[in-house]
């Protein structure tokens, strides 16, 4: 298939690889600006407590140091009601350890970081709820009487189904802000008709989103009252609506600057933005606030910590009957957890005749949670993969071929009804089941290794989207995009352009432009950047080609349809003497009295189809009996991507995924005790997995391609974070028998349980 194209298909080097790999990117945190000042915040040092009063005077003694703010220093917009927009800082209680309480301002960071030890806050201790069955109980103190948080706008970012997920809603206990509640046929009768019936209780901790740069954002504030905002984001136009939002300005008075981004994984949508132009817009000068890695530790948005109990039945040939899940998700905080789409997910996978679903999003005293690649997915993967690969077992069925019999198809119904489009969740499957690690697993298991398999779906994201084009006078196109480019989607639409061109990737150039300026988009996250910007981006040169063949027929003297678009000029079709170069062209449409309009090309896409991405997944593992330790000796992800614009991206993608996916199985978490204290603030205590600890990673394209993305391209960034971690633990029951339950496994627990 990629071989009719020119460009598109190919493997090409990123765009944004020569200043990231030279170093001579500049980032957020590299900006400075006349006056500006360096925010640090001062935490709170307990999970929950009141405050008393906050002293700022040996900090304002300090030189250099300009302002101690706290949250009724900050200027938020208030309603008729006089309640506030949202609060910033925390004004009354603190609600997790590290929760912002006063912002620091000085002239540099080293006064602004000395200044905040100095700031003195006298708090009364008050009860904490940090354990999550504690919290949903009716008698358990009340964690916070907040409005829903910020995570709903995010989840309907990701996905599309998130919103609005439950079929019933229910009085719910004081602390449980959301729930989820799907049911199809009769449970009872469909236990009963099983065979063989699994049960297992699953829980997965808190892990952070491990990007490399912290949080940080830059805002300045200008004579005629606006503000500008340099931020690391995932999501431009989203961020200026909450800050126009909170701080009550008009949307035309607030303008966001996309930075390059140091990684996002879902944790940069909005987190800091509204505090630091708050800041800003009090002290009337620009204010960079970076958080340090505690900071994003104590003050982020981890992906939440849950608890899963599945019950699983089946037939004696392998046929599933009926599926019971209860699923308990943490928000801490504030409300709002990927809690609806693993709802969706953990009975989405495949056919179920009889289901139940329940599921209670609590409210903890820990730090909000975020997004996190797949959100909600991995969670319910790892619930639902552990119990069919334990169903294989008892049944002493094929793992792959059981899945097979019962995945879900085009048509098929998900938990909340909805059909799942095409989907190549079967193909995925058929691929690792033909692969060579699959075919030769007898080999590896005489080694004493065991083989792992799971798949994991991610239904993907819709948002409407624009693009903007324009002929420049040297001859090459330029893009200009309201999207940001995390991972490489910028590559992907110089080649979609260059496509609808006729040139090379060289004549294209790709412009994240800020929000003063930009063709809309949404936010960059959910695996749907390139399925939704990329139409646009088509029809937007489409749009470019028409006035471009207009102008060349009036100078060649031929009618637009007998022309073609190639090697950077228009022909006349067959007759390639009679021809002109873009550049010619470009400067017809810009020069006096010539009589032709400047080429400006626009497009929008407005998909309302989702386009799923699956991945099917292999781990080839040992353990070390003596010590607990797991290896991974192989691992392969086959994953269906529709149609792959730029296979060198698409694979990197996949192997990033795959590495993440370890890290939440085997080394990744954040826990707290039962005062609400972290058990990891900093990376001496939290391990992230690095270049030694991933294993050879076979990737695997599977193109069943969609129908509304470019060329058939579907998202690919999410799809392969999800089955890790069930993967891996399979592979360990299959190399000792011992099912592992907790996320992550670590050596003592796989210890423990060999006995």
């Amino acid at each position: 298939m990629a071989t009719a194209y020119k460009t598109i298909g190919q493997r090409t080097r990123r765009l944004d690889s020569p200043p990231k790999l030279t170093g001579t990117e500049k980032f957020t945190a590299d900006m400075s600006l006349p006056g500006m000042l360096h925010a640090r915040i001062v935490g709170s040092d307990l999970a929950h407590g009141r405050i008393l009063s906050i002293d700022k005077s040996a900090a304002l003694d300090m030189s250099g140091v300009v302002a101690v703010l706290t949250n009724a220093d900050l200027p938020i917009h208030r309603d008729e009601n006089d309640i506030p927009a949202a609060e910033l800082l925390a004004a009354e209680e603190a609600l997790h350890v590290g929760h912002p309480i006063a912002l620091v301002l000085a002239e540099t960071e080293a006064a602004a970081q000395d200044a905040a030890e100095l700031v003195v806050v006298d708090m009364e201790p008050m009860p904490v709820v940090s354990d999550l069955h504690e919290a949903i109980r009716e008698d358990a103190p009340r964690v916070s009487a907040d409005k829903a948080g910020a995570f709903e706008d995010e989840a309907a970012m990701h996905n599309a189904d998130a919103a609005g997920s439950a079929e019933k809603q229910e009085d719910l206990p004081p602390n449980v802000s959301n729930s989820a509640n799907f049911e199809r046929g009769d449970i009872d009768a469909g236990f009963a008709e099983a065979d063989e019936i699994v049960e297992l209780s699953l829980t997965s901790a808190a892990i952070h989103q491990g990007y490399i740069e912290p949080q940080v954002a830059l805002a300045a504030p200008d004579a005629f009252d606006k503000l500008t905002i340099y931020t690391s984001t995932q999501g431009a136009f989203h961020g200026r609506q909450k800050v126009s939002d909170t701080l009550g300005m008009p949307l035309d008075s607030v303008n966001i600057v996309p930075m390059p981004v140091g990684g996002g994984f879902g944790g940069k949508f909005v987190l800091i933005e509204p505090l630091v132009a708050a800041a800003a817009k009090a002290v009337n000068r620009p204010v960079l606030l970076q958080y340090t890695r505690s900071d994003d530790f104590l003050a982020g948005n981890p992906a939440p910590e849950c608890a899963i109990k599945i019950k699983l039945g089946a037939k004696r040939d392998g046929t599933l009957t009926a599926l019971d899940v209860d699923l308990l998700f943490d928000a801490g905080a504030a409300s709002g957890s990927p809690l609806g789409i693993a709802a969706i997910l953990v009975g989405g996978y495949y056919r179920f005749p009889n289901l139940r679903i329940k599921g209670y999003e609590t409210k903890t005293h820990r730090p909000s949670s975020g997004s996190y690649r797949a959100p909600g997915a991995q969670q319910a993967t790892f619930a639902i993969e552990s119990a069919m690969s334990e169903l294989c077992d008892r049944l002493g069925m094929d793992q792959i071929e059981i899945r097979l019999l019962n995945c879900a198809e085009e048509g098929d119904l998900r938990p909340n009804g909805g059909e799942w489009p095409r989907i190549g969740l079967r193909q995925t499957l058929e691929a690792l089941r033909d692969h060579p690690a699959w075919q030769q697993r007898d080999a590896a298991k005489a080694q004493g290794r065991g083989i792992g398999v799971a798949v994991g779906g991610w239904p993907g994201g819709i948002e409407p989207a624009s693009a903007a084009c324009r002929l420049d006078g040297d001859g090459k196109l330029t893009v200009m995009l309201g999207s940001v480019d995390l991972n490489g989607t910028n590559t992907a639409f110089a080649q979609i352009a260059a496509e609808g061109l006729g040139t090379g990737v060289e004549d294209v150039r790709v412009q994240t432009v800020d929000t003063a300026g930009a063709p809309f988009a949404g936010g960059t996250g959910g695996s749907k950047i390139t399925y939704t910007v990329g139409p646009a981006v088509q029809k937007a040169v489409e749009d470019a080609v028409e006035q471009i063949k207009q102008i060349a027929a009036d100078h060649l003297e031929a009618s637009p349809e007998d022309l073609e678009l190639v090697d950077g000029g228009v022909r006349v079709k067959g007759v390639p003497g009679s021809s002109v170069t873009l550049k010619e062209i470009a400067r017809m449409s810009m020069s006096t009295g010539k009589g032709h309009m400047p080429v400006q090309g626009r497009g929008g896409s407005g998909i309302a189809t989702q386009a799923p991405g699956f991945a099917a997944h292999l781990a080839e593992v040992s353990v070390d009996d003596l010590t607990g330790v797991v290896t991974i000796h192989r691992y392969v992800a086959a994953q269906d991507v529709g149609f792959a614009i730029n296979p060198a991206t698409v694979e990197g993608q996949i192997e990033g995924g795959v590495l993440q996916g370890i890290g939440w199985a085997l080394y990744e978490g954040m826990p707290y005790d039962e005062d609400g204290q972290p058990g990891a603030s900093t990376l001496m205590e939290y391990t992230l997995p690095r270049a030694r600890m991933a294993p050879p990673i076979e990737t695997v394209l599977v193109e069943v391609a969609s129908e509304a993305g470019p060329y058939g391209a579907k998202g690919v960034g999410e799809p392969p974070a999800i089955p890790g971690a069930a993967a891996i633990a399979n592979g360990i029951k299959d190399a000792t028998g011992v099912r592992m339950t907790a996320l992550p496994i670590q050596p003592a627990a796989v210890l423990e349980q060999l006995g």
